[in-house]
């Protein structure tokens, strides 16, 4: 050991280190000192790091790569082992068999709970109703969530205990669907996700007593979802939708051991949202901002979803007539809250999935920038799922962060027979996910998971991107000119994540300096046939230096 070197925490040896740092591309060792990467380099070199107490790592020429970090993960969201699994269902008579069996199991449950199921499963293209329900389900309230938890399913019972009638439509949780000849409810639940998911929405459901909002069933997603992801390689989580009564989840994770990866939570932006509200949110910013868990920006809703038709688009919806779709704020509303919000200094996390959405959320961003002047804010635009051509660019002009989900785009879940690429019409299928397009522009590429809308694994959506095939295999590639390399996607879920979450100075790379956040792959997934890639595992995950998940844990 050289005398003028302190030795190192640990020290990885024998791997092929692909660092996503321009300056030093690849390297095959590592050293990191309380936390931090204090040097990269040749094997050859590596001894001189090594001391008594040094902890050394053989890679055995496996790939490693920076820590992923998965920026839009609804970790506190999760999945719920107590809920009816309807994910794969595709038809309403396997719906039916599923639920009957549950509850066949559980006669005496006072709720029946499910979650996943797909809009497509239901007949004619229709969207599904109470009487679809009842048959099954009895006099037991049922709630079922939608694959994308966007929207929710009551049967009759679930009516009647929730309030819901024909005067009672504007729910706390959500806007009740009705009947257009009777006015009476469907049964169809809308706009799930920007009430049901908020303060003031799940408050209303725990206190009519639904199961699946209470605290602990609340802990028990957030927990199982934090060992997944701890268990993908993904070191970081940007949670993206949480309200103030949420914090305390994870910070009961923490005290319990159960924060391996390390947190960033958006809070979420209802409308309604005070002026004091704001100040609360940039309190508690202040408050909760460390390695570990860090609180600030803030979620809003531009439009919905697809499936349902509920995103804003430029033209009708395909066979629609002259639907469209709606923002959720009138387009001139929108410019002026986040003029405001960026006056303030707040990042904004927007959902939009529609191109009419999506350019809304763009022209917003333009008037904030010519009101307040440019700044480095980052505003995400989250999904990007159906963008106009002519948007494209604006990204990078903007400095909007194109926050993506690769694996929304895959032909099974939104291609050809399926209710996305059905809804938006072929003529527009060239408008689906523009990875290739964004990139070429020079827009920064956040690449994430949706969980639970689609699985945490960083494999399945750095497969999808490359390929844009089913996960399965077999099949044709779906809208393939805009398919990535393996390179560009693995930038995606690290260094593009981390600069789209003001992390850049500390994670997203494997350099000198930045916290010592790694995994070692079972698979060389830059060699390998890009059919190989999903099935590959995070064998070794370390977390600051410290090693928190190899696969014998599994």
């Amino acid at each position: 050991m050289n005398s003028s070197t302190t030795p190192a925490d640990l020290v990885l040896t024998r791997a092929r280190v692909h660092t996503v740092d321009p300056t030093l591309p690849e390297a095959e060792a590592l050293a990191v000192r309380d936390g931090r990467i204090v040097w990269l380099g040749a094997d050859a070199d590596a001894a001189v790091w090594v001391g008594p107490d040094t902890r050394i790592m053989d890679a055995g020429g496996r790939l490693v790569l920076p820590g992923f970090i998965d920026a839009h993960n609804h970790v506190r969201l999760g999945s719920d082992d107590a809920c009816v699994q309807l994910a794969g269902a595709r038809t309403l008579d396997e719906i039916h068999e599923r639920i009957r069996t549950w509850h066949t199991a559980h006669p005496d449950a006072p709720w029946i709970e499910a979650e996943a199921f797909d809009y497509s499963a239901i007949p004619g293209g229709r969207m599904p109703t109470a009487a679809d329900l009842d048959p099954v389900t009895g006099d037991t309230p049922a709630l079922v969530l939608s694959y994308d938890v966007h929207t929710a399913w009551l049967n009759t019972a679930a009516l009647h205990r929730l309030g819901i009638d024909r005067d009672h439509v504007d729910v706390p949780f959500g806007t009740a669907v009705t009947d257009p000849e009777t006015g009476e409810p469907t049964g169809f639940v809308k706009d799930f996700a920007v009430k049901g998911l908020s303060r003031a929405g799940h408050r209303a459901l725990r206190d009519l007593g639904v199961p699946w909002a209470a605290p602990d069933r609340q802990y028990g997603r957030l927990a199982k979802s934090l060992d997944d992801a701890i268990g993908y390689g993904i070191t970081t989580v940007v949670e993206p939708q949480n309200s103030l009564d949420d914090l305390a989840l994870f910070e009961r994770a923490r005290a319990e051991g159960r924060l391996r990866s390390r947190i960033v939570a958006a809070l979420f932006h209802p409308r309604g949202t005070t002026e004091g509200d704001l100040d609360e949110f940039a309190a508690t910013a202040r408050q909760f901002d460390d390695e570990r868990f860090r609180v600030g920006p803030l979620k809003l809703y531009i439009d919905d979803v697809v499936e349902p038709r509920t995103a804003a688009l430029l033209e009708p919806y395909a066979g629609c007539g002259h639907h469209r779709g709606d923002t959720f704020y009138p387009p001139e509303e929108f410019a002026e809250l986040l003029t405001a919000l960026d006056a303030r200094g707040f990042q904004c996390f927007v959902h939009a999935t529609g191109d009419r959405g999506i350019r809304t959320v763009l022209d917003a961003v333009a008037r904030a920038r010519a009101a307040n002047g440019p700044r480095d804010a980052r505003h995400q635009v989250v999904h990007v799922e159906c963008l106009d051509p002519a948007d494209t660019p604006r990204f990078a002009e903007l400095g909007v962060v194109a926050c993506m989900q690769p694996r929304h785009a895959a032909p099974d879940i939104a291609g050809p027979g399926q209710d996305w690429a059905e809804n938006i019409g072929p003529d527009r299928w060239h408008k689906a996910w523009p990875l290739r397009s964004l990139h070429a522009a020079g827009a920064v590429l956040a690449l994430s998971s949706d969980w639970n809308v689609a699985e945490m694994d960083p494999m399945v959506g750095i497969y999808t991107a490359v390929t844009r095939r089913p996960l399965h295999g077999g099949g044709e590639p779906w809208t393939p000119e805009e398919t990535i390399d393996v390179a560009t996607a693995i930038e995606g879920y690290t260094m593009g994540s981390a600069y789209a979450n003001f992390l850049e100075e500390e994670r997203g790379s494997l350099s000198v300096g930045k916290l010592a956040d790694f995994v070692v792959l079972s698979r060389d997934i830059l060699r390998l046939d890009p059919e190989r890639i999903p099935g590959t595992v995070a064998e070794t995950v370390v977390v600051g230096g410290e090693v928190v998940r190899t696969a014998t844990d599994r």
